[in-house]
């Protein structure tokens, strides 16, 4: 990284504040190797090419999948090289779904900036998404043949999710099942991708690698749910975020799928029908969503989920990266809070 670069710290946002300090500073001493693979590998020889690409890499984030990645590798060799590549081809597979999602939501901001689409046109974003799928690829491919069958079926559910998000449950499917679904595809995936590949390439025990995966695909369905809990009951001078965001896009998330399977106020079935793009209707739906039992439902599944990767963490060795883990299980529950 160059001077002018700032050097990566673990986010705030994750509640790892009271993690063993000597592992902060191996984890912050691997993000900053990391977030040097990023910017170089997105490089071009075109210009243009190379300003979309860097465009959500220096809006930054919470790195989250590499941070994963990376705890992972502490339960044997640590941040080896590998482990460095396995975490920068993650981050870059996810950045390119936020450059292809961006187009499907019609987004005009993403981390505090303009969105690609929004700037230039979709067409450039759903280039530049492709543009990084390509580049998380070519990484991949270093890691050998059994990484790259990974990614690639990682891929397979990321989209499948996607595309069952956009199709929407059929007649006969239960709508909180299959929500469950989409974002166990669409976002636990790629984090139990994550820990794999830190266990993978950091040497662990098989039986610590699969633990790893298998946490992964909670505690990231976990996060999604605490963001959908977070999007109605917390306002937006707490949260930092602007509360109702999925409701004007017309997304139904967990707590709205339960508020309306429980025989709802008519006036909430009415303004949850679609999209409310009205901000006194968008505030009152939320004063209504927050009243309902939908809520409380949520927190408990959310508070399942967590559990369950606590549970997980049972089997892999007693060490500061295990405590740490266990924070993250414990936060994403706090959080809500």
């Amino acid at each position: 990284m160059t001077a002018d670069q700032t050097v990566p710290r673990l986010p705030a946002s994750l509640g790892l504040d009271q993690a063993d300090p000597v592992l902060v500073d191996t984890i912050t001493e691997g993000l900053a190797r990391v977030e040097g693979v990023l910017l170089d590998v997105v490089q071009s020889d075109v210009d243009f090419v190379e300003q979309a690409a860097l465009h959500l890499v220096k809006a930054g984030g919470k790195r989250f999948r590499p941070l994963f990645t990376l705890l992972s590798a502490q339960f044997a060799d640590g941040n080896t090289d590998e482990v460095i590549t396995a975490a920068a081809a993650v981050e870059l597979v996810h950045l390119a779904t936020l450059y292809h999602d961006d187009v499907m939501d019609e987004a005009t901001m993403r981390r505090g900036a303009k969105s690609v689409n929004a700037r230039w046109d979709n067409t450039i974003a759903i280039l530049t998404g492709d543009f990084l799928f390509a580049h998380a690829s070519g990484l991949v491919a270093e890691l050998g043949s059994d990484a790259a069958r990974i990614i690639a079926q990682t891929m397979g559910k990321l989209v499948t999710g996607q595309m069952r998000e956009t199709v929407g449950p059929g007649e006969d499917d239960d709508a909180v099942q299959h929500y469950l679904g989409v974002i166990g595809q669409k976002t636990g995936s790629l984090i139990a991708t994550s820990g794999r590949y830190g266990g993978m390439f950091s040497n662990a025990a098989p039986e610590h690698t699969e633990t790893l995966h298998r946490f992964g695909d909670l505690i990231g369905t976990a996060f999604q749910i605490s963001d959908d809990i977070i999007d109605i009951a917390s306002p937006a001078d707490e949260s930092g975020k602007t509360p109702g965001t999925d409701l004007r896009e017309g997304v139904k998330t967990l707590p709205v799928l339960y508020a309306l399977a429980q025989d709802p106020d008519p006036r909430l079935a009415e303004l949850l029908a679609g999209p409310i793009t009205d901000d006194d209707l968008v505030d009152e739906a939320l004063t209504l969503l927050r009243k309902s039992s939908g809520l409380e439902q949520a927190v408990r599944t959310l508070s399942d989920y967590a559990d369950r990767a606590r549970v997980e963490l049972a089997t892999l060795p007693s060490c500061s990266a295990r405590d740490a883990l266990d924070m993250l299980a414990r936060y994403v529950v706090a959080r809500t809070r």
